[in-house]
């Protein structure tokens, strides 16, 4: 049909890649966060190294619901921006950053009751006791880390992302410089180890969120379409809108994110050099991954804009032409991962047994990334025509009845350790791009 010929295909895709590359930018930047905190925390000793992965792998949980819910508000902003409804757009920012406070609020609550069950995780000793006081300050830190999330998503649907890119980049700076200082005792400051990465993380993001408040009180560019009252009563339309979209968002955020969770815990199992190696591997990956994510965020944001105009024909050639931007980088990176998994396992860690099973997981990992890739574009244009319930349950069903239970059954009844768990994760990332592909197109007709 006319409106998926190349000439279609290449203006949507060049339309796609120019919103994609500075959400792509900010999604590398705030993974440099996980990155630096892994190299450095790394040499301090694989403990430390196990203890930090075990505490954010809790925590990922709540963040992976406070991504979800912050969803909504680039969901339903894109749409307002599409409709020229600035109302809207203002109540979903308000609204989204009260969702994002509660989230981060009931996710310190949680952490304060989760500590004193770390036993029952079946990590090693020294591992649970090392992560307790690190856990919670990260926890802390994760209600401005969900409200930085609902401001940057408003921006992007914007299409104004730029601003909200160099300040998010401004704090990853912080966070990088505050645990040179904090984690090593640099400056006059005492060293503070493993809780010092907590302490600048926490920081770090508070003084982010401040920026970006501000930015949004004095930028003449958006003016129209933020707050003009920010303390005003919650508004309950906007709240069970946002909710809608959200909540589904969550749960398929959750499904993934809690099977990699789930997965880190039993690997954790067999001890804390698999552990520390599952963490390298793992921080490699999602580094990988900040790229086709931020092609997800952006189709979002075109597929709405689409969507609220009431402009249907745009939607496949949108969908076809982030299909093939995304498979293009998933094979170039794979390629990258698969030539020189030992040296690049290396940059994290020198005992030779960790440095060799990362590398020997980051092999597998080139044979997920393609999949990896096309689910998380087909479900972020999926979220940008409100289609978010059937996506979500098919990822609980590709990752927690086929990935967990294969994953588990390879790594232990097989003996392979974690590597079986690497390759169940693999067949459910598989399972969930070919229906969620299938889903898109016929959407998107």
């Amino acid at each position: 049909m006319s409106s998926s010929s190349r000439p279609a295909l290449l203006r949507e895709g060049k339309s796609t890649l120019l919103l994609a590359f500075p959400l792509i930018a900010g999604q590398i930047s705030q993974m440099l966060v996980g990155l630096s905190d892994t190299l450095m925390i790394g040499r301090l000793g694989v403990t430390p190294l196990a203890a930090s992965t075990f505490a954010n792998t809790i925590l990922y949980i709540p963040l992976m619901i406070g991504i979800g819910m912050t969803m909504a508000v680039s969901i339903r902003v894109s749409q307002a921006r599409g409709a020229n409804d600035t109302a809207m757009a203002r109540e979903a920012l308000r609204n989204g950053l009260l969702i994002a406070h509660v989230v981060g609020i009931l996710t310190v609550l949680g952490a304060l009751a989760t500590i004193p069950f770390f036993s029952f995780f079946g990590q090693e000793p020294e591992v649970a006791n090392a992560a307790g006081d690190y856990f919670l300050i990260v926890a802390v830190s994760m209600i401005p880390a969900i409200g930085c999330m609902a401001i940057k998503n408003h921006a992007d649907a914007m299409n104004h992302p730029w601003p909200a890119f160099w300040i998010s980049l401004g704090g990853v700076l912080m966070n990088i410089f505050l645990n040179w200082i904090l984690i090593y005792g640099k400056l006059g400051a005492p060293a503070l180890g493993l809780e010092g990465a907590g302490i600048a993380t926490l920081i770090a993001r508070s003084v982010t969120l401040l920026a970006l408040l501000r930015w949004c009180r004095t930028s003449t560019t958006i003016h129209d379409w933020v707050p003009r009252n920010w303390f005003r009563p919650p508004d309950g339309t906007s709240i069970r809108s946002l909710i809608k979209v959200g909540f589904p968002a969550s749960l398929q955020l959750l499904a993934e994110v809690s099977a990699f969770v789930m997965a880190t815990i039993l690997i954790g199992t067999l001890g804390k050099v698999p552990l520390a190696s599952h963490q390298i591997a793992i921080t490699c990956v999602a580094t990988i991954f900040m790229v086709p994510l931020g092609l997800s965020m952006a189709m979002t944001v075109r597929m709405g804009e689409a969507w609220g105009a009431n402009n249907r024909e745009r939607m496949r050639p949108i969908a076809a032409s982030g299909w093939l931007m995304g498979g293009a980088f998933s094979l170039f990176s794979a390629s990258l991962v698969f030539l020189f998994p030992n040296v690049i396992a290396g940059w994290f860690v020198t005992e030779p047994e960790a440095r060799t099973l990362a590398a020997s997981l980051l092999v597998i990992s080139a044979f997920f990334q393609f999949s990896d890739a096309l689910q998380i574009i087909s479900v972020g244009a999926l979220r940008g025509v409100d289609d978010v319930n059937i996506p979500a349950w098919i990822a609980v069903f590709a990752y927690w009845v086929i990935s967990i239970p294969i994953g588990w059954w390879l790594a232990f009844r097989l003996e392979w350790g974690a590597a079986g768990m690497w390759w169940g994760i693999t067949i459910g990332l598989t399972l969930t791009a070919l229906l969620l592909g299938i889903r898109l197109w016929r959407k998107s007709r």
